[in-house]
């Protein structure tokens, strides 16, 4: 039976003889169901229709991303440090290609996910690479594959590997996760839980991005705070073309400083 996925968001549900009759994370406000309703693919259909192209943003930094774009369209980063890789964010794809790739470069150590917009095919590329998926725990009643590679976490950090760190901030979803590698001035990844603006000069936060809810005050408060103690002077954001290249920490300041002003009242007018 396959395991069809949502052509929408990219989700996977559990193997059935037929689809869904509808996809909970559409169905719910951060997300959407198409004007044309709702449609599923399988892995082997969309493996026929795409492939996964990769990019090497820096030294051991490495996007990959489907090619023509699927559903949200983002790309996941795979991590290559001394003591393992982990996957940062999943996309519905997994190719021969990206397998081959991948274990070619050592395999995996661990994936984590931001959020459950980006869980997508998670359990499939967990039994590819034989490792677990790193979860918060907020946010599991949004799992609609549940498998034991899943692992649960609480605290307000998670320490992958020495120089991985997993980061709680909440926002788009309670269990909104980043991930920080401490390598040179500090490297953040930040999804969509501190998303890179178009003109890639400040971030922004939202509850839903098509839907265009803004999050709260104390919201974005928070997530300022959890990334207070973490030095980073670059950020990628969860589309190939979304990093900020440089003095990233006083950007999020800045960006925080100009939403809460925004959202306040308080903005300049001109």
């Amino acid at each position: 039976m396959p395991a069809f996925i949502c052509t929408a968001c990219g989700t996977q549900y559990p193997p059935s003889e037929a689809p869904p009759k509808a996809c909970t994370i559409c169905e719910e406000e951060r997300q959407y169901v198409p004007p044309t309703g709702q449609g599923w693919t399988t892995p082997e259909s969309l493996a026929a229709r795409h492939f996964n192209s990769f990019r090497q943003h820096e030294d051991g930094l490495i996007g990959i991303g489907s090619q023509p774009g699927f559903a949200i369209g983002q790309r996941a980063l795979l991590v290559c440090t001394p003591r393992g890789n982990v996957l940062w964010d999943c996309i519905s794809l997994l190719d021969a290609a990206t397998v081959t790739l991948i274990r070619g470069l050592g395999g995996l150590k661990a994936i984590a996910i931001s959020h459950p917009h980006f869980y997508t095919t998670m359990v499939d590329w967990s039994r590819a690479f034989d490792c677990p998926v790193h979860l918060h725990a907020a946010d599991r009643a949004w799992i609609m594959r549940p498998d034991p590679a899943i692992k649960f976490w609480e605290s307000e950090t998670l320490p992958l590997l020495p120089d991985v760190t997993l980061i709680r901030c909440g926002g788009h979803f309670p269990g909104g996760t980043v991930l920080h590698w401490a390598r040179g001035a500090g490297i953040l990844l930040s999804a969509d839980i501190a998303t890179v603006t178009t003109d890639r000069k400040f971030l922004t936060f939202m509850r839903s991005y098509p839907n265009f809810i803004p999050l709260s005050a104390r919201e974005v408060q928070g997530i300022a705070d959890a990334l207070e103690p973490f030095a980073f002077d670059v950020i990628y954001g969860h589309f190939f073309d979304r990093v900020i290249a440089r003095d990233a920490k006083q950007v999020l300041k800045a960006s925080v400083a100009r939403y809460l002003a925004a959202i306040g009242g308080t903005a300049r007018r001109d």
